[in-house]
């Protein structure tokens, strides 16, 4: 890190309006800590511009790329990122120096005439670009005695919310932490349970990246850091790990800490994987003792994927040919 007091931080991030918002945010916040200026210098990755299918042209990696590039190059000095757009292997030259507090994990629905999901009626037209929402709310609609058609869609919030006010589709579901980053919560008309649709691995939650080789940078960035949204997200995380090995159907995961009064004793990790119409899933949760290190957040998150491969987690979409 230049040290500099007068010398600005750069800050990596897309040009969405939402990562700009989010990265807005951790900006000020570091100024806050160094008392040093943060620019936003402002990155176009593939997933920006490609106009394909996110479960075509790869999923995870492709917002994360050329942030990633740029860290290396030494053009900018750290990096946010939605953490669920994260490949779950780090480089080596590169650390997740911090993961801010959670945003709230669910997703929202938003309906035309201000629905709830089960109020959408059957047949109805619900677009998502994820194959993991797709294949659960098939399911909770089933459960519900009705059936959906999930149609994928890819583009921001307005694009998406554009569907539904256009009459295109009657509902889209988002991620409830974006809608509250940008100031658009109560464009939510639902906001799903968790106990029927599990968000992706990490979802609400941020992560600040900058170079391994940075001690001093990552000290600062460090006063950031959340370490139960840490030991949440990385259980998570070893989940979708070992499922990834194992299998290609999509991973919902949530972690939640529990209290027992005001303190946070145990962490009940969930995890489902599915059909994409919904029609067989592999639920299940494990609880244990809070995580005190990464290690052991790692280990409750193989552990439950271990349960669910040998409940045929990987047969429900064929084993991924390694």
């Amino acid at each position: 890190m230049n040290t500099r007091p007068d010398q600005p931080l750069r800050l990596g991030t897309r040009r969405s309006k939402l990562a700009m918002s989010q990265s807005g945010h951790v900006a000020e916040a570091v100024r806050a800590i160094t008392g040093r200026p943060v620019e936003l210098v402002e990155i176009t990755t593939y997933g920006d511009v490609s106009r394909e299918n996110l479960a075509q042209i790869g999923g995870t990696g492709v917002f994360v790329t050329a942030l990633r590039d740029a860290l290396v190059r030494g053009e900018v000095d750290f990096a946010v990122h939605s953490l669920k757009d994260l490949p779950t292997a780090q480089p080596d030259e590169l650390v997740i120096a911090a993961m801010p507090k959670r945003e709230d994990p669910r997703d929202a629905l938003v309906a035309r005439d201000g629905l709830t999901f089960e109020q959408l009626p059957d047949g109805a037209r619900v677009g998502t670009g994820s194959p993991r929402r797709m294949a659960q709310l098939n399911a909770y609609a089933r459960s519900l005695g009705k059936s959906i058609e999930t149609v994928a869609i890819r583009g921001n919030v307005d694009t998406r919310i554009g569907f539904v006010r256009a009459g295109e589709l009657d509902a889209v579901v988002l991620a409830a932490a974006g809608l509250n980053r940008i100031g658009r919560a109560d464009e939510a008309t639902d906001l799903l349970s968790v106990d029927n649709v599990l968000p992706a691995p990490g979802q609400g939650a941020l992560a600040v990246e900058c170079l391994a080789s940075d001690a001093d940078l990552i000290s600062a960035l460090g006063r950031l850091d959340d370490p139960h949204t840490r030991a949440a997200v990385t259980a998570e995380r070893a989940l979708l790990a070992a499922l990834e090995a194992g299998c290609s159907a999509p991973v919902g995961a949530l972690a939640d800490l529990l209290a027992d009064g005001q303190i946070v004793n145990e962490m009940r990790l969930r995890g489902v994987v599915g059909t994409l119409d919904g029609s067989t899933l592999v639920q299940l949760s494990t609880t244990g003792p809070v995580p005190q290190s990464y290690d052991e957040a790692v280990a409750l998150g193989r552990e439950l994927a271990d349960e669910m491969l040998a409940k045929g987690a990987a047969g429900l979409m064929g084993e991924r040919s390694l």
